[in-house]
């Protein structure tokens, strides 16, 4: 009986932290770009609808985020400090000289825009890396069908 009333708490403990991180995300808009002379990606993430662009003058194919994808996306979403977001250094440079198409991370919550500084594509500055390293998995999972 014990085992069972702390299996019922710890699963009503875990769905109670969901709604509050479900509300923050509902109120978030996350938008990833990353350009180049031959390269385009443009992610747009709203209220659990993910939309890719990989080419410019292209419309963008929309898709429903799975449950888990969501709840992965809003635990790592809560590790960035919004205000602090324009501040973090790129690591590397290689879109000074085409090396790297030029990516930037723009997030609006509650009306709000937080941008960071242009950094290179597929070296995210490390206090977000994670966060946009999982927004850039959805565009590769989703167009090379994996």
């Amino acid at each position: 009986m014990k085992l069972l009333s702390i299996m019922i708490f710890s699963l009503f403990m875990a769905k109670g932290c969901d709604p509050k991180l479900n509300e923050e995300m509902k109120k978030t808009q996350i938008e990833y770009t990353a350009v180049s002379r031959g390269m385009y990606l443009n992610i747009n993430i709203k209220d659990e609808t993910l939309s890719i662009t990989t080419k410019r003058e292209e419309n963008a194919k929309v898709y429903e985020l799975t449950s888990s994808d969501w709840k992965e996306l809003a635990k790592l979403y809560q590790t960035i400090d919004l205000k602090s977001l324009s501040s973090y250094k790129a690591p590397t440079q290689k879109r000074f000289y085409d090396g790297a198409a030029i990516a930037n991370l723009r997030i609006v919550y509650e009306g709000k825009t937080y941008e960071s500084d242009s950094f290179d594509h597929g070296t995210p500055p490390v206090e977000i890396s994670a966060f946009v390293n999982k927004i850039v998995s959805f565009s590769k999972d989703l167009t090379h069908g994996n």
